[in-house]
């Protein structure tokens, strides 16, 4: 992680020193919350719609930090501690990413793209510990505080830094990929989140690829050669895109026309395991299931390979990846029933991937889509709810629940093809467990998935508890 003199800081982001502050005093790391801050941090604080960190300042010179920036328009500095005065506290947190990330030895790989970046960006940090040191993303910091944490984070005998890069609109990507400086830029693909911000699948796509913007010279470009937006969005980009040389972007996806996909996949008790096009003897293996997560892994391998790692150490990294939480989270209840939860965000992209995998899972006695709203998706929200519930098929999927509003809409248009009862509309996150409880047994499988702020996850512990708890996760 960052180590630097206070003097050294300040003249790094720009601020002046104030307080009871040595010149030569040591920074160890960075932090935005007093609840992590550790001795030796520097402290910054956020000044958020719902908060403001410097409300805490104080807090965080009890808890030992060596100083802490303060935003000049906050008034008065405290007088106890070390202060460095800057005219806004995140610009000065990115600054200083910007500067530890130009002393790094580091290679970092951003990840990208509307579905499947933590994912991937698990899986490519899996793929390439086998034989480097790695240091990733923890969680989903993805943000424009988020991703200047972690590159404060990275060990300076780190060999790689895998990055997550998020955004909500335009020039957003653009701007974390000019402080990370990728070596990789990945973008998994483009999908419906953001739509309400955006417009477009179109400008979602153009402002994905804002991340060749900060892509080291001779760098590697990994996309999803399956959607024609990002083909079309390279093309329209100009300069920097066009500039990266042909050898310097490599394809993946599900089709035979990309660089790298799969040639088999099969799902079983403990995961999926599939086998690729470069290696059709030597198949892989991953702890999650799904064709999308297969996708996601098939991106994993081509950084991977293209940074020399060996068959066998992709291979046994897979084997060992440790996914992010409420991400295809297996979890056995203490009355028999399986529950994936999918509860961490949710796009039409998404619950489709979901609803095909709940299809396409055999060996349960009946299977349970529990399905919340998909938020931000602009004008079109109300069709894009009920698409997934015309594309439902009570053959494959044997009971649909739904709670929220948006919700609702997926319930209406699945209503028509399911047998009386088997669909049911809840606003009531109470009511709805209940309901589950009588219906479900051993040997069933239930999915919950919904966005974000539906807060699906109650549901998931809600019926874990009301079920006797001993979850057993894989």
């Amino acid at each position: 992680m960052i180590e630097i003199t206070l003097q050294e800081a300040a003249a790094v982001v720009g601020g002046s020193l104030r307080g009871a502050a040595d010149p030569q005093a040591r920074i160890r790391g960075v932090s935005i919350d007093t609840r992590t801050l550790k001795p030796g941090n520097l402290f910054v604080p956020i000044a958020g719609a719902q908060f403001d960190g410097h409300d805490f300042v104080q807090e965080g010179v009890r808890a030992q930090a060596s100083a802490a920036l303060w935003q000049a328009d906050r008034g008065m500095p405290p007088e106890s501690g070390a202060v460095i005065v800057v005219d806004d506290t995140t610009a000065a947190l990115q600054r200083l990413a910007a500067a530890y990330r130009r002393r790094l030895r580091a290679r970092v790989i951003g990840i990208t793209g509307s579905n499947g970046k933590t994912t991937t960006k698990d899986m490519t940090a899996a793929a390439l510990a086998s034989a480097y040191k790695v240091h990733k993303t923890t969680g989903n910091l993805n943000n424009h505080w988020g991703l200047p944490l972690t590159l404060l984070q990275v060990p300076e005998d780190a060999d790689f830094a895998v990055v997550e890069m998020g955004m909500s609109g335009r020039g957003e990507i653009a701007r974390l990929s000019a402080i990370a400086r990728p070596d990789a830029a990945v973008v998994t693909n483009i999908g419906e989140a953001h739509l309400m911000q955006l417009g477009s699948r179109e400008a979602i796509a153009a402002a994905k690829l804002e991340i060749v913007e900060g892509l080291a010279d001779g760098g590697l470009l990994v996309y999803r050669g399956d959607e024609p937006l990002l083909e079309q969005g390279l093309r329209a980009i100009g300069g920097r895109a066009k500039a990266l040389p042909t050898a310097c972007r490599i394809r993946f996806g599900e089709s035979a026309d990309n660089d790298w996909y799969p040639t088999a996949i099969l799902m079983d008790a403990d995961g999926t395991r599939f086998t690729l096009n470069g290696m059709p003897d030597r198949p892989l293996a991953i702890p999650l299931w799904g064709r999308h997560n297969v996708v996601n892994a098939v991106a994993a391998v081509a950084v991977a390979r293209h940074y020399g790692v060996s068959w066998d150490g992709i291979m046994s990294g897979l084997a060992q990846l440790k996914p992010t939480g409420m991400r295809a989270d297996v979890i056995r209840a203490a009355n028999g029933v399986t529950v994936l939860n999918e509860t961490y965000n949710a796009s039409p992209t998404a619950m489709r991937a979901a609803l095909t995998l709940l299809g396409d899972l055999q060996g349960f006695r009946r299977k349970f889509a529990v399905l919340g709203d998909m938020l931000e998706l602009g004008e079109q929200e109300a069709a894009y709810h009920a698409a997934i519930g015309r594309e439902l098929n009570p053959r494959d999927i044997h009971w649909v629940l739904t709670y929220g509003k948006l919700a609702a809409q997926i319930a209406a248009a699945a209503g028509e093809r399911y047998p009386t009862g088997h669909v049911q509309i809840f606003q009531d996150k109470e009511a709805l467990v209940r309901a589950l409880l009588q219906l479900t047994s051993a040997g069933d499988l239930v999915l919950v998935k919904g966005s974000r702020g539906m807060k699906m996850e109650e549901i998931v512990e809600a019926y874990l508890r009301a079920a006797g708890g001993g979850r057993e996760r894989r």
